[in-house]
C-alpha cells in the first residue's frame, strides 16, 4: 500500500494546475513567446511610471520635435514630451480599459448565455432578440453612440466596449451549454442530487471555458483598438493623458513633414498588445480545457 501511494504521488504533483500551466508552456513555444509579451506588457503596466526617465506630461518647448536619440528613445513631440515615457506610461491605461471591459463582457455574457442555453424557452428567445439588436448595430458606431451619449470618460469607454462583446459571449456560452445540458455528464450529475443550478455551475460551465479563453484573447486586442479608435477620433480620453490612440492621432498630423516616429511607436505598442493577445487565445484555451488534463 505504501509503494502503491508512492508510486501514485508524483502523478498527483504534476495533475496540479501549475504544474498543466507549465507543461502547456513547455509544449508549445508559441504560446510560450505570446505569454512573455505579455509579461513585458504587465511590467510596463505595473512599473511604467518607475522605469521612465522624463514625466510623460512635462513639456519642453527648446527639445520639441526631436528625433529619437540616445537621450529620447522615441523623440520628442511638438510639445517636447518624451514619447517613449508617453508609450510606456499609456500602457497601464490601454490595458487596464481592455481588461475592465472585457471582464464585464465575459461575465454578463457568459451568464446570460448560460441561462439561455439552459433553460431555453421564453427566456432564451427574449436574450436572443436582444443580442441581435446589439449585433445589427456596427459595433464601433454603437460604442460611439454610447460614449457620445454618456460622455467620454474612461469608465464609459469601458461600458461602451463591454457593451458591444457581450454577445459574442452569450452566443458562444448558449450553443455549448445547449448541446451539453443533455450530456451523459449532466444527467448523472442530476441523478445524484444535483440542482440544476449545481450541475450549470459546476459541470456544465467549465466545459465552455476552453472556447470562451479564445474569445477573451481576441476581445482583449478588440478592446484595445477600440479604446485607441475612440480617442483617435477625439471621443475617448483627453488629452494630455498619455494614450495610444491620442498619440497616433497627435502623430499624424506630422507625418508628411517627416516627423515619423511621433506615430509609429504609440502605433507600434497598440500593434505589439494587439498580436500579444491573439497569440495568447490558444494557450488559455489548453490551460483551461479538462480535457488536457491527464
Amino acid at each position: 500500500m505504501t509503494d502503491s501511494a508512492q508510486d501514485l504521488s508524483p502523478q498527483t504533483t504534476t495533475d496540479g494546475p501549475l504544474a498543466h500551466m507549465v507543461y502547456v508552456l513547455r509544449s508549445n513555444p508559441v504560446t510560450l513567446l505570446a505569454f512573455a509579451m505579455f509579461l513585458v506588457l504587465i511590467v510596463a503596466a505595473l512599473f511604467g511610471p518607475s522605469l521612465v526617465a522624463y514625466d510623460p506630461l512635462a513639456s519642453n518647448a527648446s527639445r520639441a520635435l526631436q528625433p529619437p536619440s540616445w537621450d529620447h528613445l522615441f523623440g520628442t513631440d511638438n510639445l517636447g514630451r518624451d514619447v517613449f515615457s508617453r508609450v510606456i506610461v499609456a500602457t497601464r491605461l490601454d490595458l487596464a480599459i481592455s481588461i475592465a471591459a472585457v471582464a464585464l463582457s465575459f461575465v454578463i455574457g457568459s451568464v446570460l448565455g448560460a441561462i439561455a442555453g439552459y433553460w431555453g424557452g421564453w427566456l432564451d428567445a427574449v436574450l436572443n432578440r436582444l443580442f441581435d439588436t446589439i449585433m445589427a448595430f456596427p459595433l464601433f458606431v454603437l460604442a460611439m453612440g454610447i460614449v457620445a451619449a454618456l460622455g467620454n470618460t474612461v469608465e464609459n469607454i469601458v461600458y461602451a466596449t463591454a457593451v458591444i462583446n457581450i454577445p459574442f459571449y452569450a452566443r458562444l456560452v448558449r450553443a455549448e451549454v445547449n448541446i451539453r445540458r443533455d450530456s451523459g455528464f449532466a444527467l448523472a450529475a442530476k441523478l445524484s442530487g444535483n440542482s440544476d443550478l449545481r450541475v450549470l455551475a459546476l459541470h456544465i460551465y467549465p466545459n465552455a471555458l476552453p472556447p470562451m479563453m479564445v474569445q477573451v484573447s481576441l476581445n482583449l486586442g478588440w478592446a484595445i483598438l477600440n479604446a485607441a479608435g475612440l480617442s483617435f477620433i477625439g471621443m475617448g480620453v483627453r488629452p494630455p493623458t498619455a494614450e495610444w490612440g491620442i498619440m497616433v492621432a497627435e502623430g499624424a498630423n506630422f507625418i508628411v513633414s517627416g516627423e515619423w516616429w511621433l506615430a509609429f511607436f504609440p502605433g507600434f505598442a497598440l500593434m505589439f498588445a494587439v498580436f500579444t493577445f491573439n497569440l495568447l487565445g490558444d494557450g488559455l484555451r489548453d490551460m483551461v480545457d479538462p480535457r488536457q488534463r491527464t
